[in-house]
């Protein structure tokens, strides 16, 4: 299991749905849905400005997948998932680090 952090934000038939339905509707939606589909909701919070939905979800790379499709195939929300990585991760991934030269060096 890993962790991602989701970013969203609606498009005006989106936002105009939230409203209608209430923001803790939509938060309970979510959730069920992120269940539903194998993982845990850690943290969900709305946002104003670029995002208008912020959160981290615990699951598989493949439920992270299946949600973003899932969201982004409505046309409804822009959902963006963004692996989260320990330090134990990237020290793993260090030592695996090759050798590249630069276009032009």
């Amino acid at each position: 299991m890993g962790k991602f952090m989701f970013r969203a934000s609606y498009t005006q038939q989106g936002l105009e749905g939230v409203i209608q339905e209430g923001f803790a509707a939509r938060q309970a939606a979510v959730t069920a849905l992120i269940e539903g589909a194998g993982g845990s909701v850690e943290a969900f919070y709305f946002a104003y400005g670029d995002d208008d939905v912020v959160g981290v979800l615990d699951g598989s790379e493949q439920t992270a997948i299946a949600l973003s499709l899932a969201v982004n195939r409505t046309g409804a929300v822009n959902l963006s998932t963004i692996p989260l990585l320990t330090a134990e991760q990237m020290d793993a991934a260090r030592t695996k680090v090759p050798d590249y030269r630069a276009p032009g060096s």
